[in-house]
């Protein structure tokens, strides 16, 4: 019994238990190398505190804590799957948000505007959009954060939906493509947006681009598991990976409709994934370089329309510096060094008709922007639309 005593007394003295572990077996932690001080999730958090809570004001605190939750999806429905899926959704309780609308309503055309830059717009112009009755995009209800399963292959080996945010789906409804038009996305990967203009249905040619090589891989495939290889032909459809700023110089004046969804800070990816994530140190120098790179793109985008086509730019962050300052330095130089007027189309009456699904910043002067709610937690998505007079 005295020895027992003894063995504890001993035991607790020991203060670094280590010397009792042979050398080979000991471990020291390398914390620079596992445990950043401030990760980039972090970084991330105090750059959007400092900037939206003046940005939004006192928006920010929900969309702060709606960013800062899990986000919710929509499945895209494949029109060129053999499974008939929509009633087995509705079965669930999911509706399709496309078809599911406030009445479209009529909005009178604004005067001019001037922008902050001094530079004017032509305008702003409200048409009415011709959506596509073959985009079908199946959500849950408001507060319900139920998540979808993984799609399956039909009997043809297509899958039957895919899963996005479903606020990713109106830059493709506001592009509203017309049955014949040549469209280009600019930025195509990962392929969510790309997949949505093939679901219309109504494109002459399509042509999806991205800079990265191993994106544009990840495109390939996106597009291999939901489209049939018989509409994968040279007549429908051109991939390519190449550097979206120099468009203009390959092919000006050809596309009906062009989509640019340019790379920005991704606020929502930004905030909960340290891995590829912009915020890291490394990445500092390229961070404060996207609203260059942003604006070289859509300035190609405006470049590669026709006369009377129309150029969509869409971002997935809430920042004013990559959303309206981009489109208004772009209005701005495209008329000064290309001679190219350009018209602001107005996208409130897509809001209104959309009202019930996603929460639509207010007061926005160039565009519209989904902002996150917990009730609605899609987004962040802003997208402005542009129509070429000259």
């Amino acid at each position: 019994m005295a020895l027992v005593l003894d063995a504890r007394l001993l035991l607790r003295k020991v203060q670094d238990l280590r010397c009792l572990t042979p050398r080979r077996n000991r471990v020291k932690d390398k914390w620079a190398a596992t445990r950043p001080k401030y990760p980039p999730t972090a970084l991330a958090l105090k750059y959007f505190d400092s900037t939206y809570s003046t940005q939004l004001g006192q928006l920010w605190p929900s969309v702060r804590a709606a960013l800062l939750s899990e986000k919710k999806y929509g499945a895209l429905l494949n029109n060129f799957s053999s499974d008939a899926l929509l009633e087995d959704f509705e079965a669930q309780g999911c509706r399709d948000f496309i078809t599911d609308t406030d009445a479209q309503p009529v909005v009178e055309q604004e005067p001019e505007k001037g922008l902050k830059d001094g530079s004017e717009v032509t305008g702003r112009q409200w048409s009415p959009l011709q959506l596509s009755s073959k985009i079908k995009c199946v959500v849950f209800p408001r507060g319900d954060i139920t998540r979808f399963k993984p799609a399956r292959p039909d009997m043809f080996n297509l899958l039957g939906y895919y899963l996005m945010d479903a606020a990713c789906v109106l830059p493709c409804l506001a592009l509203d493509i017309h049955e014949g038009h040549n469209v280009l996305d600019l930025c195509a990967a990962p392929g969510g947006k790309a997949l949505t203009l093939f679901q219309t249905q109504r494109s002459g040619f399509l042509c999806l681009n991205d800079a990265s090589h191993s994106r544009t891989l990840r495109l390939r495939k996106v597009i291999q598991s939901y489209v049939p290889k018989q509409l994968l032909n040279d007549q429908n459809l051109r991939i390519m990976s190449f550097d979206g700023t120099k468009w203009g110089e390959i092919e000006r004046n050809t596309f009906d409709r062009v989509l640019v969804d340019v790379p920005c800070t991704t606020d929502r990816h930004s905030l909960m994934e340290d891995d590829n994530n912009i915020f890291s140190r490394s990445r500092t120098r390229e961070r404060q370089q996207l609203p260059q790179l942003q604006l070289k793109l859509l300035l190609a985008g405006i470049e590669a329309a026709c006369p009377g086509g129309e150029v969509l730019y869409s971002t997935c962050t809430l920042s004013h510096i990559q959303n309206v300052a981009v489109v208004e330095q772009a209005i701005h130089l495209a008329q000064e060094n290309h001679g190219i007027h350009l018209q602001v189309v107005d996208l409130r009456p897509l809001a209104q008709m959309f009202r019930k699904t996603f929460h639509f910043a207010p007061d926005l002067h160039l565009g519209e922007m989904v902002i996150p709610h917990l009730a609605a937690n899609f987004g962040p998505i802003y997208m402005c639309k542009l129509r070429r007079l000259t």
